[in-house]
């Protein structure tokens, strides 16, 4: 049976896997499920299996393709400029998917140990004179473009690949999952200042810088919520999943914590590597020249969850910090969003559905 009426949508963290199913036909009918947490990344494999057969009985479907929502401490963001003068006639989308397939073919040479996953068009300079979006009917001397691409390990898709495979599953797209989340929470806000999204992970922190309409910048930190774990179970001396227990508990029962520490000394060890990592992220936004003035810090994933806003105070850190609370749908829609919507910033490079198709197009379809 093909799983035609149901869309499936995998975000597999280093520490939970979350999915949920969207019917084609009618939105509103969506089902969604996670993993327990783990640390032991060789029980991937075995929660992606639980979940895709959970799944598979409650659309009564067999899945035979997903779109993945990935991150990785090893992902990177590349931003880079092309131009091209013209002879002053109308600008042709021909001329822009030269320049984006330009830019494309050089990220691959330097690149070769990556995929790219998104490509993302920051700013349009025609004649010098800057657009957010590509205009029409504009007669063109001289055209550049600021595109930033999101690239990922070609061995971490393929073990993901390989996973699925075992079950006879094909992957349609791959999305970043703290780029997803940023775009869609941002969306939901209504948010038109600087703003940066700290996704904190497991093992990396990923900061999304926006204004407007605009991703202005990707950057990802190898530090996450695992290493708040890894510091109690150093300076407490016990192991690391004694250690993950009394994180999560710090604030709930106190019967998790042994008589020769105290709350406090507990408190002090996780906000003090929380500090580091809200300073790290701050100095991140504030490198990039296209962060002009003040901006708010958004906190998000698993790894923000030791705080919320009575605890703020205990930190010692001076920008503008808010909290979303993040649930499993809030994670999947925001990869089923950005992989049906329009978002005219970003070039599509896999038609959804394939097609016979000119050269161009089979790279690049613009805004549909």
């Amino acid at each position: 049976m093909n799983n035609k009426n149901f869309q499936t949508f995998f975000d597999c963290g280093s520490s939970k896997v979350r999915a949920g199913v969207f019917n084609r036909d009618d939105e509103s009918e969506s089902f969604y499920t996670e993993s327990n947490f783990f640390t032991d990344h060789s029980n991937l494999e075995k929660e992606i299996q639980k979940i895709i057969i959970f799944l598979e009985k409650y659309t009564n479907e067999y899945i035979n393709s997903i779109n993945l929502m990935i991150d990785s401490p090893k992902m990177l963001s590349i931003g880079i400029s092309v131009s091209k003068k013209l002879d002053g006639s109308k600008l042709k989308q021909a001329n822009i998917q030269f320049l984006i397939q330009e830019a494309k073919q050089q990220i691959l040479k330097y690149y070769t140990d990556y995929n790219i996953i998104h490509i993302i068009i920051n700013n349009y300079k025609i004649n010098n004179i800057d657009y957010t979006y590509l205009p029409d009917e504009k007669n063109c001397h001289f055209v550049s473009l600021d595109i930033l691409f999101i690239c990922l390990p070609n061995e971490f898709i393929l073990n993901f690949k390989n996973i699925f495979s075992k079950s006879s599953i094909l992957i349609d797209q791959i999305i970043c999952s703290c780029y997803a989340k940023a775009i869609n929470y941002k969306n939901n806000l209504n948010l038109n200042e600087y703003v940066s999204f700290i996704d904190v992970g497991f093992n990396k922190t990923s900061i999304i810088s926006c204004f407007n309409n605009k991703v202005l910048s990707l950057d990802f930190l190898p530090i996450g919520g695992n290493h708040i774990t890894k510091d109690i179970s150093k300076i407490l001396k016990i192991n690391l999943e004694q250690s993950e227990k009394i994180k999560l508990n710090f604030d709930k029962n106190e019967k998790f914590l042994d008589d020769n520490f105290s709350p406090e000394t507990l408190q002090e060890i996780i906000f003090a590597r929380t500090e580091e990592i809200l300073e790290l992220c701050a100095k991140s936004v504030k490198s990039n020249p296209l962060m002009i003035g003040d901006f708010k810090m958004v906190l998000m994933g698993d790894g923000s969850k030791i705080l919320d806003n009575g605890y703020m105070n205990k930190i010692s850190f001076t920008s503008e910090v808010d909290f979303i609370e993040e649930t499993k749908e809030d994670i999947c829609q925001s990869g089923f969003k950005l992989g049906n919507g329009i978002n005219k910033q970003e070039v599509v490079m896999v038609p959804k559905k394939q097609t016979k198709l000119g050269f161009f197009e089979k790279f690049f379809h613009f805004f549909k």
